[in-house]
């Protein structure tokens, strides 16, 4: 644990605030929920014999959808490794 002395001041008080930034941020991970969830609707597009193909099921992707950010595709990652096994 650091200790910092009574004239420093602490990392959270030295970054600035800049709301600009923030929102900016927002926008982008907004944009890229959008472009996962289509990415995902779009495979349940596909019949079951392409989904077999990629090594997935309809239920894989609908598991998918139901996760945040970045851990829908590594669960369906991990879903097409563990299909590739059996």
């Amino acid at each position: 644990m650091a200790l910092s002395l009574s004239g420093e001041r602490s990392v959270a008080a030295a970054t600035p605030f800049r709301p600009f930034a923030a929102f900016m941020r927002w926008i982008a991970k907004a944009q890229a929920a959008r472009t996962r969830r289509t990415a995902l609707a779009s495979l349940l597009e596909l019949d079951h014999a392409r989904l077999n193909d990629l090594g997935i099921t309809r239920q894989d992707v609908v598991d998918a959808m139901h996760k945040r950010g970045p851990a829908a595709g590594l669960a369906l990652n991990t879903a097409r490794a563990s299909n590739a096994r059996r």
